[in-house]
């Protein structure tokens, strides 16, 4: 049996999660612009590389040996950076590459007014970043078709962890309680994303995968929820009409679904964080809610 080699174009928060949950020890590569992160991928236990948007003899050969390919980079006006820096890599120098892993969002949905959506559901994407991810996830599953390589497209919902969570974001003090009538998101702890990709890439599994949570929730629910372990005030509530907002942070809110779950779960996924109160109990009660990255302002 061959060993399975993976590699990450994209070796950020998630994908640290994913070599952190490593228990074949599978060897890992992973990208990034920046030299500097060097060792926090090692750290990890990922094998760093430098990728600023061109093939290199290094990454060549890396992806020759390469049996499962996880993407996690975002597209831009010019596209897809990994396919277009690669794409003909992909079909002409992998030998070994047997699954394709692209981490998407649940924003291709797009507003949906608070109604369920699953896999089949239309994608409205109303930002141009959902749009771009629209295209990217296109490209993608064409490129498995013409390789004749399973793709499994995974949309994540609002990403948290050690590090990045409402816990971390009352310490520091950016905690805030946003409040729009009826709005409702869904989240994903990082280590149910290293999760899925751990199942998806050892049955070889494509399709597309909604990777979120089981429960919709306020925003400020979350905040209030992490208060209360905490034993602090909450915040007060700040109507969102009101709310000073980055032209990103608001358009978060112009969306509004609530996202289902069940291909992940059919496909054998079984959540470890299934809603934001168990995911907050467990990382105040083992006291790693700290850890990690410089987490997001925009969302719990």
């Amino acid at each position: 049996m061959t060993e399975r080699r993976f590699f990450i174009f994209g070796a950020g928060y998630s994908a640290k999660a994913f070599a952190r949950a490593n228990a074949q020890s599978a060897p890992i590569s992973g990208t990034t612009r920046a030299p500097e992160k060097f060792d926090m991928l090692r750290a990890a236990g990922i094998a760093p590389l430098q990728f600023d948007g061109a093939l290199s003899p290094k990454l060549g050969d890396a992806l020759a040996r390469t049996t499962h390919l996880i993407v996690s980079v975002a597209p831009d006006e010019a596209g897809d950076p990994v396919l277009n820096a690669v794409g003909e890599a992909l079909k002409a120098r992998m030998p070994a590459l047997e699954w394709i892993g692209y981490l998407s969002t649940v924003g291709v949905y797009g507003d949906h007014g608070g109604a369920w959506v699953d896999e089949t559901s239309d994608c409205r994407p109303v930002s141009k970043r959902s749009v771009m991810r629209v295209a990217a996830e296109q490209e993608w599953l064409a490129l498995g078709r013409e390789t004749g390589k399973p793709v499994a497209i995974l949309r994540l919902s609002g990403i948290y962890g050690p590090g990045r969570n409402a816990l971390a974001n009352l310490e520091d003090g950016t905690a805030r309680r946003l409040v729009k009538p009826d709005q409702v998101f869904n989240r994903i702890h990082c280590d149910d994303i290293a999760g899925a990709l751990w199942l998806l890439a050892g049955n070889n599994l494509g399709g597309i995968f909604n990777v979120t949570d089981d429960e919709p929730a306020p925003p400020q629910d979350v905040v209030a929820y992490a208060a209360g372990l905490m034993g602090v005030a909450p915040p007060p509530e700040i109507p969102f009409e009101t709310a000073q907002l980055s032209p990103m942070a608001r358009s978060f809110y112009g969306e509004n679904k609530r996202v289902a779950n069940q291909a992940i779960k059919a496909a054998g996924y079984r959540f470890r964080f299934p809603n934001y109160r168990v995911a907050l109990e467990r990382m105040w009660a083992e006291g790693n809610w700290r850890d990690g990255e410089p987490r997001s302002p925009i969302r719990a």
